[in-house]
């Protein structure tokens, strides 16, 4: 048995959706083996399932998403990082009820980073994901080393909008280990850096954009892709096209110029978690997170498991809070059966504040179905 679950947000972690869905399997199996392996797709989280199947924690004092000092996380093992975005850059390091669409800065992911690399890594994976930025990676690349100056000669200003007043842009600076180091940008979306599914369109309205802020920061993303391209050849206007370059407010264009390549996230973290060994000892597997919807079967935690276990042979079946798919979809992503915690607590207030206790509940039911 194999419990390889993501978060459910809000209420909670992936080790704990673990922990509380091995406890109910063993009320009911009390000498079951079952091995935990908390997994995550590249989003917030991601260090935290790192650092459950082994990796090092390590902290770093960056700069937050509005210019204050942050605490940030990345996890290491035998030379490979892993870097979340979130944990400098993230909608959790803003106040509460505060939005900044337009000066929010990706500097502080740019000196987790360069902590990574101090740290000793020769592989990085860069999650990105739950940003509050939409700055085209121009932050973090300004950390790095790049030197990204106004008509005045001075750096332009934090933030999406302060791209507008870019006038050049000097990447000769950049911290010489980038080129030594194998890459890997790890996200579950695949958008494109401007335009009408480019990241100011679709995800600028989650960071407080207004229609005119989405006007002004895809028109300051175009801006910036084209003084790039000016700066460092045709190459920049390509990654501005390409799948990713999108991701987290534009800052998959800013690392695809450092040199990363591209995959989807929850891949990539399968591939870094150990999960094709686990998956080898297990008979059955329960994935989940909080929301089984139309956005799970796009490169979501639950689906990158249920179709790794598919190709094994292996049967799943699925943990979540809310169940929005109809038995005959989760089929066709290899989810056998979906066990949905509002099945127990419909008011989904109370699911939410109790979800622990009821996800214990929920893999009972599991046990009862699938173990006895």
């Amino acid at each position: 048995m194999l419990v390889a679950a993501d978060k459910f947000k809000g209420s909670l972690t992936a080790v704990e959706v673990a922990g509380r869905v091995m406890a109910g399997l063993r009320r009911v199996v009390p000498d079951l083996e079952v091995e935990a392996l908390p997994v995550a797709d590249g989003g917030d989280g991601t260090v935290a399932a790192a650092v459950a199947a082994g990796f090092e924690r390590r902290e770093a004092r960056v700069t937050g998403p509005l210019g204050d000092p942050v605490t940030a996380a990345f996890a290491l093992r035998e030379g490979t990082a892993v870097v979340e975005m979130a944990e400098a850059s993230g909608l959790q390091r803003l106040p509460e009820g505060v939005l900044a669409p337009l000066t929010a800065s990706t500097y502080g992911s740019g000196e987790l980073l360069r902590a990574a690399l101090d740290a000793g890594a020769r592989s990085v994976v860069f999650g990105v994901g739950g940003s509050a930025t939409t700055d085209g990676g121009a932050g973090m690349l300004s950390a790095l080393g790049a030197r990204l100056l106004t008509a005045g000669g001075d750096p332009v200003a934090p933030g999406g909008g302060g791209l507008a007043g870019l006038a050049s842009a000097d990447l000769s600076g950049l911290d010489p280990r980038l080129s030594s180091v194998e890459f890997v940008l790890a996200s579950d979306v695949d958008n494109p850096l401007t335009g009408p599914k480019g990241a100011p369109a679709v995800y600028g309205p989650q960071k407080g954009a207004s229609p005119e802020d989405v006007e002004t920061l895809d028109a300051a993303l175009a801006h910036f892709a084209k003084v790039l391209e000016d700066a460092v050849g045709a190459r920049a206007a390509e990654y501005a096209v390409s799948p990713g370059a999108g991701a987290a407010g534009g800052v998959g264009f800013g690392v695809l110029l450092l040199g990363a390549g591209f995959r989807p996230g929850i891949e990539v973290m399968l591939d870094v978690l150990g999960f094709a060994p686990a998956l080898e000892r297990a008979d059955l597997v329960i994935t989940g997170e909080g929301s089984l919807d139309g956005q799970t079967l796009h490169g979501k935690a639950p689906a990158g498991v249920a179709a790794a276990a598919r190709a094994a042979d292996k049967d799943v079946v699925a943990v979540c809070g809310r169940l929005a798919l109809p038995p005959e979809v989760l089929g066709r992503a290899g989810i056998r059966r979906a066990y949905a915690l509002t099945d127990l607590e419909p008011d989904v207030a109370k699911c939410i504040a109790g979800a622990g206790p009821i996800l214990e509940r929920t893999a009972e039911r599991i046990a009862r179905d699938f173990l006895t």
